[in-house]
């Protein structure tokens, strides 16, 4: 896997903090840095997903239904007719 790089400003005790952890866990703060950036990522990729599969719902015309929302709104004791 190729990899690139990117730069990132940290304040003085993120920083030190970060050292701290990269010296007991032996390993390198661009490791540690990568890492938290990929399970970011991993953890909020599903959120692009869904709205990208709601457009495309959407696009297609496939809307809930009038009795499908009140439904919905019923179940946590919602009024709809507000």
């Amino acid at each position: 896997m190729s990899a690139t790089t990117v730069t990132a400003r940290l304040d003085a005790e993120t920083n030190a903090k970060l050292a701290q952890l990269a010296k007991a866990t032996v390993r390198s703060k661009s490791f540690l840095v990568a890492e938290a950036i990929r399970t970011f990522v991993q953890e909020h990729a599903w959120q692009i997903e869904a709205i990208e599969q709601g457009i495309r719902e959407a696009d297609a015309g496939d809307f809930a239904t009038d009795a499908e929302a009140r439904a919905v709104f019923a179940k946590w004791g919602v009024d709809s007719e507000q």
